[in-house]
């Protein structure tokens, strides 16, 4: 799918790059307000790093993980999703 995700990397405390199968590249920003619930645990900057692809989906141990298809979309529409 045009969605999935190929490279994922953790820029700092709260921000991703992310570039798909379909060249679309850009930045997830999570805002502080985002950290509740299954990611709450994504508010510790190490357990934050650990992020990688698993079939095409942006994940972190534990099974915490993104929307592939909707963090396209604002991607390729604004270069960013922030998560609020």
């Amino acid at each position: 799918m045009d969605w999935d995700v190929t490279e994922v990397k953790a820029e700092g405390q709260l921000t991703l790059s992310v570039r798909f199968t379909d060249g679309v590249a850009g930045k997830v920003r999570f805002l502080p307000s985002h950290l509740t619930g299954v990611f709450t645990p994504l508010k510790q900057a190490d357990f934050f790093a650990k992020v990688f692809v698993n079939d095409g989906v942006v994940t972190w141990p534990g099974e915490i993980d993104l929307a592939p298809d909707a963090m396209h979309d604002e991607i390729k529409r604004h270069g960013e999703w922030i998560l609020k």
